[in-house]
Parts: structure tokens; sequence; C-alpha cells
């Protein structure tokens, strides 16, 4: 086992329901040494790593729009092996099946009953490759599992484990014979990101390396399963002050308020704000949130849960730029209220 790995002992002194500074210093260290390993694989994309692993410990689900050959297989597989995990990768098609995501129920003759033979969901990092195509049954079998974290078949449950993280991503081109998510599907996903090209600099070190198959990589692991899951938990005792959720739902209203957008965010946007500056607070070291906590995080959080107004996206409007417009017209807080 790597020493790395040994050394991964969360701080027990505290008090179990409140993260401590001890426990955020913790936090912190492991997250940055999780994001320095993935960026080995994926050059100069610090920004969306540290986003995919505060999506991970915020126990939420990652949605990927971008174009083809910028790294979403080796985002997964490197976020996998750093966290000494499974990973799986699903290629959706229009002819792809329920079952074929899930698993299904094959008779044994020889034992006389079914058994249940897994399917690739049973992954804790599962890349759900363009998940447009595939048929709205399909699409709507994983978001099932996403949702509630275990596989039922023949009226048996049946856990996919933790950590469970799904990757979806969505190609922005040849969109011909694709299915859209819809707008209640898309706000299932806790974040959406692109990757996108890498810069000059990075496309260098891409280059000088590229006798090397990204399949043949190996990073090394820097935490277990466990103490991801440890993680996660703990990232949902950070504390949150009042005039912080008094901000968050200022934001919301926002969103909901303006002009150019038909249909506003949700509660479930809401919470998924809060959780993820909760986790963004301890990977920065910190025991409780910060107005640029929920700044960071609006735009990833908020902007795919928008429908904007036909007349406002033929203008040019796009939901991040609503975003970056609702975070100027509303003042953060600047003084703690008094609980």
């Amino acid at each position: 086992m790597s020493s790395s790995v040994q050394t991964n002992q969360i701080p027990r002194e505290a008090s179990a329901m409140t993260m401590t500074p001890e426990q955020a210093a913790w936090f912190s260290d492991i997250f940055n040494r999780l994001v320095a390993n993935v960026e080995n694989v994926l050059l100069g994309k610090t920004f969306v790593i540290r986003l995919s692993f505060t999506a991970l410990l915020s126990e939420g689900h990652l949605l990927l729009e971008d174009f083809p050959g910028t790294g979403k297989t080796s985002l997964a597989r490197a976020m996998a092996q750093s966290v000494r995990g499974s990973t799986n990768r699903v290629q959706f098609t229009p002819d792809l099946l329920p079952g074929d995501i899930t698993g299904v129920s094959i008779y044994d003759q020889g034992a006389g009953e079914f058994e249940f033979h897994r399917g690739p969901i049973f992954a804790n990092i599962v890349l759900a490759d363009e998940i447009n195509r595939a048929s709205p049954k399909t699409q709507a079998a994983l978001l099932e599992v996403m949702e509630e974290g275990r596989v039922t078949v023949d009226g048996v449950s049946h856990g996919v484990g933790a950590p469970f993280m799904v990757i979806a991503t969505q190609n922005p081109i040849e969109q011909a014979g694709t299915y859209r998510l819809p707008e209640a599907q898309l706000d299932r996903f806790i974040m959406k990101a692109s990757i996108g090209y890498p810069d000059h600099a990075s496309t260098i070190r891409i280059l000088e390396g590229a006798g090397t198959k990204a399949h043949d990589v190996i990073l090394p692991p820097i935490a277990t399963a466990e103490v991801i899951v440890e993680m996660g938990a703990l990232a949902r005792t950070v504390h949150v002050d009042p005039s912080i959720n008094d901000y968050v739902s200022r934001l919301i209203d926002g969103t909901r308020s303006a002009t150019e957008v038909r249909l506003g965010a949700s509660v479930r946007g809401a919470l998924a704000l809060i959780r993820t500056a909760k986790t963004l607070a301890a990977a920065n070291g910190r025991h409780y949130v910060i107005p640029d906590d929920v700044k960071a995080l609006a735009e990833p959080v908020l902007a795919h849960r928008l429908v904007l107004d036909p007349e406002a996206e033929f203008d040019g409007v796009t939901a991040p730029s609503v975003i970056s417009q609702i975070l100027i017209e509303t003042p953060p807080p600047t003084d703690r209220q008094a609980v």
C-alpha cells in the first residue's frame, strides 16, 4: 500500500457536529494532492479537476459538454486511480437498452434460479459518453440510478456502492439523431463544466509525451475509496452562516426574476450550491463558507438549470452571462447574522 494512502487519517479529536480547523487542513491537503495527481494526466486543467473532485465529494454527478479528444475519459480514469476505485465507460448509442447499463437477471439452469449480472453502472466512477445519443428510456434508467444510488431488478435492490459518481458527456457538435436531455434531468447533475482545449504550454508538454498512450499511464493512489466517503461526510459538517443561506436564496430568486429567463433555478439547485460551497470551503482549508465560495460555483452549479427565453437566446444571451449579471446585481453579505 502506498505510504500516501497510509497517512490519510482523519483528525478525530473534534466534535462530529461541525468541522474544525484541523479537519479542514487535513481535508485541504488530501484534496490538493488528488488534484495534483490527476493533473499529471490532464495537463493545465486545474480548475475543471477541482470542480470534478468537488462534485465527487459533494456526492453529486458531473455533466461535461465538450468537443471530442479533450480528455474526458482520461479524467474519469485518473480520478478512479487516485481514489483507488473502479471505473467503467459506457458509450451511449441509440440502440443501447436500460439493461445494458444497470444489468440483467439471467436464469441459471444449474441453480434453478435467476442470477443478477451487474452492468457497467457498478463502479465508483462511471463515464457515460455522449449521453444524448441514447433513447430517453435509457437516459432515464441512468438518471434513476444516479438519484437513488441503487439498481432495482425484479424487485431486488442492488446498491452501486460508494463513492459513486457519473461523469456524463455531451458533444456540442453533430446533433443529428441525438436526444436532448430534458431540463428536469439536467437538474439532477450537480454541476456542468467543460474541459476545453489545452493552452500552448500544456500542448507542448502533451506532444513531448506523445510516445506514451494515455491508457498506459498508471497514477499512484492518493486516498482510498473509504477515505473519500469520510471526506464527503466531513464536508457536510462545514459551517454555513445564515447570511450565506440568505445570499444563496437571493441568487436563486434572481434567476427566477431575470427577464431573459423563462425558468429559473430550482430548490435542488439552491441545495446543490450550498453543498458544493461547503466542499470548496474545506478544499480551501476553511471550516466555514464565505461568499467567494458561492460566487466561484454559481455558474457551474446553476447555469445548466436555467431555461432562457427564446428571444433572449436569439439575441445572443447565454445562461453563464445571466448568472454573471445576477452576481453583479446581488450584493454578498458583509456581516455574519446572529443565530
